[in-house]
């Protein structure tokens, strides 16, 4: 799927905006406002605020799957590698992409009907059963052990990624990385988080202790 450099940019604002003041306290005037555009452009490139929240959904939604789904057919890692490298994409994504994080989890907790509510639900469905995939394909090569609840394991990972970031400043502050500088900072919370779910899923996944 390509975009251009304009489209990308309404996007990019659009889903700040959403972030911060969700999507029925946004109007398509604010988001024109915010990316330097005209009304009439928004329009042209994806119709109505429904559709560019759409739009944004596939933008964020399509390059995760589509890792999922080469992972699957890579024949040259173990189960272990792969279900490591699903946990470095989802820390990366998710300390990179931090208003699309809170568009996900508010709307996960507000348990409404309506677009946002089927673009959320869509879209964790499709990883969950690509990574349901990941690990059955690890059970039958004998490499994970059997009565995994998949669901619980995405609830774990997605929540322990979520409550770091969503409380970075309180862990920043208590571990004494006041001084550090943000990239440093976003640097040490990324080893930390992958290396914590890596040891926890190794011992939950396999026969290792």
């Amino acid at each position: 799927m390509e975009f251009n450099e304009k489209q990308v940019l309404i996007m990019e604002k659009a889903e700040k905006l959403f972030a911060e003041k969700g999507f029925t306290g946004t109007s398509v005037r604010d988001i024109a406002e915010v990316a330097g555009v005209n009304l009439a452009m928004i329009s042209y490139y994806f119709g109505s605020k429904e559709k560019l929240l759409e739009t944004i959904f596939r933008y964020r939604g399509e390059n995760i799957r589509l890792q999922l789904e080469t992972m699957l057919h890579d024949k040259t890692m173990s189960s272990l590698e792969k279900v490591n490298i699903l946990i470095d994409k989802y820390v990366e994504r998710m300390l990179n992409q931090q208003g699309f994080h809170k568009i996900m989890i508010r709307g996960q907790m507000a348990n409404m009907q309506g677009s946002t509510h089927k673009l959320i639900r869509q879209l964790v469905v499709t990883n969950q059963e690509l990574v349901k995939q990941l690990i059955e394909e690890g059970q039958k090569k004998g490499e994970f052990k059997k009565n995994i609840d998949v669901p619980l394991m995405m609830a774990v990972l997605i929540g322990t990624i979520s409550h770091m970031i969503t409380t970075q400043h309180f862990y920043r502050d208590i571990n004494g990385f006041q001084s550090m500088p943000d990239e440093k900072f976003r640097a040490h919370l990324k080893k930390k988080l992958s290396y914590h779910l890596k040891s926890l899923f190794k011992a939950v996944l396999t026969y290792e202790a």
